[in-house]
Formats: C-alpha cells, structure tokens, sequence
C-alpha cells in the first residue's frame, strides 16, 4: 500500500509541475496535446498574437472548421490533422507537416492572410542594403535575385514601367534602394504588416505557419529545431512547444530521402485541446 501511495503521489507531483511548468507565463492561452508515433508533444497557442491562425489551426484539429477532402474534392468536418505526416524534415532547421497529401502540395482547400507586426520584430529598423551589401536575411546571392528581390518590386511601386522612365529617375531610384529597410522590401514583394499585433521571432521550438508566399497560409506547419531569423517578417508565428521538445529533435534526426522526407513515417496521431 505504500509504495502505491509513493508512486501516487509522485504522478501527482509530476502532474502539478508540468501545469505549472505550461501556464508559468500566461495562464489563459491554450495548451494542445499532440500526440506522434514519436512521442507526445504540449504546444502553447498565442491567440493574442496571431488570432485568425490560432483559431485556424485549433478548429482544424479539433473539427470544427470545414475543409475540402483532396480525395472527394468535398468539404467535410473531421479532425484534419489526425494521420497526417511530418513530410520534411531538414536535421538543425525544421521539421514540417499539415499536408493531407503528405508531399508539401495539399492543404484545406483554402489561404488566409500572415499576422505579423514588422516593427514589433525590428525589421523597420535593418537597412535592406548595409554598404553596398544585401542584407543576409534577403534571398540575394547574384546580380539576377537582386534585380528581382530589390529592384524590380521597387521599380513597380514607384510606377515605373520603361527604359524612359527608369533614365529619368534613376538617381531616385538609387537613392530609394539606398533608403530601404527590410520592412520596405518585404512590403515591395506582397507582404503586408499588420501594427496590432505582438509578434515573436522565430525561435527555436515555435510553431510558425508554411506558405508559398505573402498570404497564402493554409494549414502547414513547421517547428523550429534552431533559431531561424533569416525567416524573420516571413512566416506567422502562433505556438511554441512547452513540453516534448525532446520528441521534436528526435524528429529532427530522423533519416530522410528524396525532398527531405523521412524514411520512417512521422505521424501525428491526433492533436486536442489538453486540460492540466
């Protein structure tokens, strides 16, 4: 009988610590369980930060939010996420799932727009070009990304559309490229800032929504294994792993194939709301 009431009593302990352990820093935000062939993972959901995500990918997993079957091109209400794959994998960077296709092509049928505060996370401040030099966090590695990525966006906003128009101009243009802030770029390329809210950086163990773009989020995912600041402005970031990051590089060393798929399926088994 006593050793019943010392094992009792240390779940009880063991328990209590890891409620304390998930609300030490806000109390009100929910905690999911997601549970993996892998292990269990205890996700903490910034609704404050990024509201319309949030709630996304909460009602997604939970089925509440209609979706459209890629099988039956119907929409349907399930719990979505349940027998999904993490289908990339990339050891000392991410690990990615959320896609009913299992290849990085599906989602649910439908794209919502980024929640991000760009001032929040300083990018107001970074200059685009610092002597003469790209910034790193921008995707220039030669004369044609930087005409594309810098450039060419520019040129657009400032409504020039000609060889004429560029030669009459082109000291202001040299002196706006020389002006720009990572802020300023982002924006030039479709991506749209939002002051309202508090947005975090992409650290390690933060979940942060993956798209093909400006505004094209679905309900794809990835979990940092490090921190990524390069993808700073890029990707809304709306949970962190509280509990299981453990499990989470687990993943993260899993071997992979062809498109950094892992050779051992990475499933998620079900991901529900977890009440301490």
């Amino acid at each position: 009988m006593k050793i019943i009431l010392a094992i009792a009593l240390s779940l009880f302990m063991t328990s209590a610590s890891f409620a304390q352990e998930i609300v030490k820093e806000k109390p009100s935000n929910p905690v999911l369980l997601m549970k993996t062939n892998f292990g269990d993972l205890y996700i903490e959901m910034f609704p404050e930060e990024a509201p319309k995500t949030v709630a996304n990918f909460m009602d997604l997993a939970t089925g509440k939010r209609a979706f459209v079957d890629h099988k039956t091109s119907k929409k349907v209400k399930r719990p979505f996420y349940d027998g999904l794959k993490f289908h990339r994998v990339i050891k000392e960077f991410m690990i990615q799932g959320g896609d009913p296709k299992g290849n990085g092509t599906g989602g649910p049928g439908y794209n919502f727009e980024d929640e991000i505060n760009a001032e929040a996370l300083g990018l107001h401040k970074q200059k685009a070009l610092k002597d003469g030099r790209p910034h790193a966090y921008l995707p220039i590695r030669n004369q044609s990304d930087f005409q594309r990525t810098l450039v060419q966006p520019l040129l657009q906003k400032m409504g020039i559309r000609s060889q004429a128009d560029l030669d009459k101009r082109r000291e202001e243009v040299k002196k706006r490229i020389n002006e720009l802030t990572l802020k300023d770029a982002y924006e030039n390329m479709g991506y749209r800032f939002n002051e309202k809210f508090k947005s975090r950086p992409p650290q390690k163990g933060v979940l942060a929504m993956a798209n093909s773009g400006p505004n094209t989020n679905g309900s794809q995912f990835f979990i940092n294994l490090i921190d990524t600041p390069w993808l700073t402005g890029k990707h809304t970031v709306f949970g962190r792993v509280v509990k299981g990051m453990d499990v989470v590089e687990k993943i993260g060393e899993t071997p992979v194939g062809a498109g950094s798929m892992p050779q051992e399926e990475v499933k998620i088994i079900s991901i529900r709301l977890h009440t301490p």
